[in-house]
């Protein structure tokens, strides 16, 4: 079968509002390799949004699964628990940052991790109003969209959004917006809109994700703890996309001197399974009565076995260290590729989350025509790559962590040969 003419059942049978970056239609995977159903091979760079950093199916992660599948695939941890969940959240528990007792509770994605995170800052407050900025993405849910900073594609045409949900600018320098700009614009609100008294939560993600790969800066995170701390505002990191040692740590905040109060995440947790949790101080995730959290599928058995297998893979395999080496040759390369292209006017990103940004050859505006020509060169010639950014000129890594090291070498002549063919396009 051609990837064609499943293409053509697609189009006559999926809703349109379902977004496609490519027509490659996948037959099997291994590691950092797939194959469509043409029998092409392609190297991919996007682990299904960060989700795979344990690779396509890792041996270990598969074989947690099998296991669990044995013995029984469903009965609603709410109706009949299991061990294994209540294991997982001890260990997540542990794990997420920040010095104080905490507790979980398991989803089954990362829009319903934030919905829930609100939820409970809300119980815990009783305060409606939420934060977060420009820029930011956290689900396509009706929460999650009111709170994402971006409106093409994921809220134009949904009509009104959820009500006390206010945003602020992301600080980038690049863009002309500083630390102290951010910071001065939610004091602005708190001056001119909105009562800090009022506000449940700020949300935030520690290096935006479909924003463009900006990390926070420090000074914000410490200046956002600050005025939580001031105002008993609950500070929510959300942890989605940047979580399970993407960035060099297990997870993104690890690498700042604060902690959030609740930290969301999903994609990395279970390896490819749908797993997502929220986890926070202890006498705030209580505040929330019995049966106004959890869902039919949170917490699934599969996902929770899966899930243990990832957290032992990325300790055994030192995959966290994995990350820093992989992004820093990738940034090495981009930056010698850098040299003689005017059109790349930036290269960041913590640990493994690496992207970097197109401008015109004369940095006068954003270039998402050049993003999206080395996209599509990079795929003709065999690489999964992704684009993202509020202008679309962002082009993102996101390979498994356990790529190998002849075929990272391999994508990184394909990259470049992809940007050295849509300069001259």
């Amino acid at each position: 079968m051609l990837n064609a003419q499943i293409a053509e059942r697609r189009n006559t049978s999926i809703a349109q509002g379902v977004g496609m970056q490519t027509q490659v239609y996948v037959d099997r995977a291994k590691n950092s390799e797939v194959w469509d159903v043409e029998g092409k091979r392609y190297i991919d760079f996007a682990a299904g949004i960060a989700v795979v950093n344990t690779g396509h199916c890792h041996p270990k992660v598969m074989e947690a699964v099998q296991k669990q599948a044995a013995s029984f695939t469903h009965t609603c941890h709410q109706v009949l628990p299991y061990e294994n969940y209540i294991r997982l959240a001890e260990r997540l528990n542990e794990k997420v940052p920040g010095d104080f007792a905490k507790k979980t509770v398991f989803v089954t994605t990362g829009a319903e991790a934030v919905e829930n995170a609100v939820k409970i800052a809300r119980a815990a407050t009783g305060r409606p109003a939420v934060i977060a900025f420009g820029g930011g993405f956290h689900g396509r849910t009706f929460m999650g969209m009111s709170l994402t900073g971006k409106v093409q594609p994921y809220k134009a045409g949904f009509g009104a959004m959820m009500p006390d949900t206010y945003h602020v600018p992301f600080p980038v320098e690049l863009h002309g917006t500083s630390t102290e700009d951010s910071l001065g614009a939610l004091n602005k609100l708190f001056k001119a809109d909105l009562d800090p008294g009022r506000v449940a939560a700020i949300i935030i993600e520690p290096v935006q994700g479909e924003g463009g790969f900006y990390p926070a800066p420090a000074e914000l995170m410490r200046g956002l703890r600050a005025l939580c701390d001031e105002h008993g505002i609950v500070l929510i990191a959300d942890e989605v996309q940047t979580g399970f040692a993407r960035t060099g740590n297990l997870f993104a905040m690890d690498a700042y001197d604060v902690a959030a109060d609740i930290t969301t995440m999903a994609k990395g947790l279970a390896g490819g399974l749908p797993l997502a949790a929220v986890t926070g101080r202890a006498d705030l995730m209580d505040a929330a009565h019995p049966g106004g959290l959890g869902g039919t599928y949170g917490g699934n058995p599969l996902g929770i076995a899966a899930s243990h297998a990832v957290l032992d893979v990325i300790e055994e395999e030192d995959l966290c260290g994995r990350a820093n080496e992989l992004g820093s040759r990738l940034k090495q390369r981009l930056e010698s590729i850098r040299a003689r292209t005017p059109e790349i006017v930036d290269i960041r990103g913590p640990g493994f989350m690496i992207a970097t940004e197109f401008n015109t050859a004369d940095s006068s505006a954003p270039n998402p025509e050049m993003a999206n020509a080395v996209r599509a060169e990079a795929l003709k010639r065999g690489l999964i790559l992704l684009t993202c950014g509020v202008y679309g000129n962002v082009i993102r890594f996101l390979a498994p962590l356990t790529v190998q090291d002849e075929i990272f070498a391999e994508a990184m002549d394909i990259l470049e040969a992809s940007i050295d063919a849509a300069k001259g396009a």
